[in-house]
Parts: C-alpha cells; structure tokens; sequence
C-alpha cells in the first residue's frame, strides 16, 4: 500500500513539474507573440505617421518659404497683441513657418521611419498635431468657402489634390492616435531605437570587452 502511494505521489509531482514547465513554457511563448505584435502595430504606426511628415515636410520645403493663408492668419487671431511686433512677425512669418516648422517635420518623419528612439519622437509630435488639428478647426469656424483646402501638404496638394479642413482634421486625429500607440506599444524603454540602429554599437562594446 505504501509503495503504491509512494508511485502516486512521485507520478503526481512528476505530472505537476511537467504542468508547470508546460504553463511557463505557454507564457514565454505568449510574451513572444505579444512582444512581437506590438512590434509590427508600433512599427506600422511609425511608417504611417513618419510618412505623412516626411510628405507634408518636404512639400512645404519644395514651396520654399511659401505660409498658406490659412496659417497666416490663424497665428494672428491666436497670438497675443502684446507679442505682436516687428521681429515676432518677423521671426514667426518668415523663419519659422516657412522653414524651421517643414524642417521638423522632416526630421521628425525620418526619426520614425528609420525607428530612432520612436516613443521621444511619437511625444514630440502630439503637440505639434494638435497644432495641426487647431489650424483646422479655426478654418473650419472661418467656414468652408473661405478655406477649402488646408494647403497641410505644400505643393504636392498642387500635384495630387488637397484636402480640406475637415478631412485633415480627421487625418490629424489619426495621426494622434498613431501617436499614442507608438508611446504605448514600442517594444524597450523610453529611449529606444529600432534594432538595426543599436546593433552595430552593441558588437563594438562586445569588441572592446575582449579586447
């Protein structure tokens, strides 16, 4: 009878040590899958939302300091009169928008495209979509005759044909969703970049360890 129970007890813990392996093994295998689908919708994300400042970006630096309309007098109705002088007009009319605003969205596109540290990069452009999604909200108030067309994408709207206010805003909703996915799905810490960027400074510390 002892012997009996010993063989059960034994082929218990036997089958409960093989269960265990099997629940720890079944969980790896479900973080790997997890960690692998938010890798591919982070990384869609990313393409969308790099691609769109990539082409909104360089058309605006194709036009080469063209301001549209729109945006010219969307930042006189929101700028406060006490900033309104000579060298703000200045700097904002003839600086910023027609250069450094294209110049970072370019950037910015690139940074996500080629997947360097994505989460900063997604950060970066929450506020500059709700930019976006401001001028179009006061285009639309402005009404739709006033303004058919955003001009978001320079001169390949020229090209391909623009959108108006309302549709870009619902591209710039969007593009705010694309966001918030990238902050919250990439893969690694805050700072993190795509693999292939790492990769090659990973084997130069290994080198230097041996070394």
């Amino acid at each position: 009878m002892q012997y009996f129970a010993t063989l059960f007890i034994v082929g218990y813990n036997n089958r409960q040590v093989k269960y265990e392996r099997f629940i720890v093994s079944m969980s790896e295998e479900n973080t790997q899958k997890w960690y692998r689908t938010r890798y591919i919708v982070s990384l869609v994300a990313c393409i969308l939302v790099g691609l769109t400042l990539i082409a909104s970006g360089s058309g605006k630096a194709i036009g080469f300091g063209e301001v549209p309309g729109q945006t010219a007098e969307f930042v006189g109705d929101v700028l406060p009169a006490a900033f309104i002088n000579s060298t703000t007009v200045f700097i904002i009319y003839e600086i910023f928008i027609p250069y450094i605003f294209p110049a970072a969205e370019l950037i910015l596109g690139i940074f996500l495209l080629i997947g360097f540290v994505p989460r900063l990069t997604a950060v970066i452009c929450i506020p500059l979509t709700l930019l976006f999604m401001s001028n179009n909200i006061w285009s639309i108030m402005q009404g739709l005759d006033k303004y058919p067309e955003c001009a978001c994408f320079g001169i390949w709207e020229e090209l391909l044909g623009g959108l108006t206010p309302v549709q870009s805003l619902g591209y710039d909703i969007g593009l705010l969703i694309l966001a918030v996915v990238i902050i919250l799905l990439y893969p690694g810490v805050f700072l993190a970049s795509r693999e292939w960027l790492t990769k090659p400074f990973k084997k130069a510390d290994v080198n230097q360890a041996k070394g």
